[in-house]
């Protein structure tokens, strides 16, 4: 059985990872719709919740991976250097007013 190294990864390390394995099982044979994957991550949330709804914890850490490397995957597969985007959100939301300036 083969293994992957996760610990001590950065996250453009994990997307590259995410995506090459989805390569590798043929999920990026074709050019993939867009809506379609960002649909399968919130797929994965929905299984979360299912999961959290029942008290189900395992299911619960195993669909929130899924959340992640489904995200992941998509980042690599679109070349998008998620570190430098989360980096210049959080710089972005760093600087805006406490809880955005909504009242509730």
């Amino acid at each position: 059985m083969q293994t992957v190294e996760i610990k001590g990864k950065s996250l453009n390390e994990l997307s590259a990872i995410c995506h090459s394995i989805a390569v590798e099982k043929g999920f990026w044979e074709k050019e993939r719709n867009v809506g379609e994957a960002l649909m399968l991550i919130v797929t994965e949330l929905a299984e979360a919740m299912e999961a959290h709804r029942i008290q189900d914890q395992e299911n619960f850490k195993e669909e929130i991976a899924d959340s992640f490397i489904r995200l992941l995957d998509l980042c690599g597969g679109m070349s998008i250097d998620i570190e430098g985007e989360i980096e210049k959100k959080s710089n972005k939301n760093k600087n805006r007013p406490y809880k955005h300036g909504k009242i509730c």
